[in-house]
């Protein structure tokens, strides 16, 4: 009736005939009519429903892959990772890397000295020249027994040189020179891999034992994230899985279960996954420790809808149904979220019609009817 009166009002005050009133109330009283035959409800038309971009489609079964959350940790990625060690007790003499440089594969990372090498230098350059001289006097100008010690002790000092840590490359340069000076024991090891040094514990001058890591290589292009899970969880993850992993639960990393452990952890009797990222932008760090999602196998099919099919009204998840030509709330149960899909538990059947695109213009229109009811 207020609005009645406003209208009457109005009509009044810019001229118009008492009748327009009459008529004005009239039309009120349809309209009041058709809301409360329309309340809780939007009747839009197919043509009205195109044209505000509102689409319908039946609801169907869907196979949802289940997600599962685990916490994580970065390693490095030990397939692209090696590690440089000497094979002899010797001297760092000169550094020519430092933490966090990028190397190439053949980069020199550290000079060493080693009487052991000096002696294996000086052997090699001894038994290449009694070769030399051997091979020039050919074998029928020297006994046969000559022949052969001269090309073995040859071999044996070349051998030698080589498995305390020269490369073939050095080991040529030091017989091309045929300077005996040259073998002073000192010799360089080279990168085996191009990456990053994430490691170089040692100090110029300091005598290093056969074994010890000088430098550590990565290519942290390529890391590793372990995380860890329980045996059933574990049963619904294969090689190949999808994952993706967070330092902040604002950038993913989109990821791969490359391999799962087939040992269990005797304590907390959970199973290891390793999941293989990408890490080019160097988001991640060896070390971190992360969040971890995985797409589990996909389950049996479910009744589910679009995302943004659900919506909250007083605090409850709704869908908009379509009824007799009416969009109606309709309260639903929802389940898990996978891919762009919810699963609706209870509330709607295979083959109801609900809106797939444009829910939150429904509910837009709904709230203002009921603030206008209000008035």
């Amino acid at each position: 009736m207020k609005k009645v009166l406003e209208r009457c009002l109005a009509l009044v005050l810019v001229g118009a005939p008492l009748l327009g009133c009459v008529q004005a109330e009239e039309e009120s009283a349809e309209l009041d009519e058709g809301e409360a035959s329309q309340e809780g409800a939007v009747a839009l038309p197919a043509a009205e429903r195109e044209a505000q971009g509102i689409v319908t489609r039946p609801v169907e079964g869907r196979a949802l892959a289940v997600t599962i959350t685990a916490p994580g940790e970065v390693r490095t990625n030990a397939y692209r990772s090696a590690l440089v060690t000497p094979r002899i007790s010797a001297q760092v003499v000169a550094r020519h890397a430092h933490l966090g440089d990028t190397v190439r594969v053949g980069a020199p990372l550290v000079t060493l000295s080693s009487v052991l090498m000096a002696d294996a230098q000086g052997a090699l350059i001894e038994t290449d020249r009694e070769w030399r001289r051997v091979q020039e006097l050919g074998a029928e100008a020297v006994s046969e027994a000559r022949y052969i010690a001269a090309q073995v002790a040859r071999q044996r000092a070349y051998a030698a040189a080589a498995a305390y840590g020269m490369t073939e490359a050095q080991i040529e340069r030091l017989l091309e020179s045929g300077d005996a000076s040259g073998a002073m024991g000192e010799f360089e090891l080279l990168s085996p891999q191009a990456g990053t040094v994430i490691q170089d514990n040692f100090v110029v001058g300091e005598i290093i034992e056969p074994g010890r890591t000088l430098f550590e290589i990565s290519d942290e292009s390529v890391l590793w994230v372990e995380a860890q899970l329980s045996s059933m969880d574990a049963a619904r993850v294969m090689p190949g899985t999808a994952a993706r992993v967070s330092r902040d639960g604002t950038r993913w990393l989109d990821g791969t279960v490359v391999q799962l452990q087939h040992r269990l952890d005797e304590t907390a009797r959970t199973r290891g996954v390793r999941i293989e990222v990408e890490n080019r932008a160097e988001a991640l760090y060896a070390g971190d420790y992360v969040d971890v999602e995985l797409e589990a196998t996909p389950t049996i099919a479910r009744i589910a809808v679009p995302n943004d099919s659900v919506v909250l009204m007083d605090g409850s998840s709704v869908v908009f149904k379509l009824d007799a030509g009416q969009l109606r709330p309709q309260l639903v149960e929802i389940g898990a979220s996978s891919s762009g899909w919810t699963e609706i538990k209870a509330g709607l059947a295979v083959g109801d019609e609900v809106v797939t695109e444009g829910a939150f213009l429904i509910k837009s229109l709904l709230l203002k009817s009921q603030i206008g009811d209000a008035d």
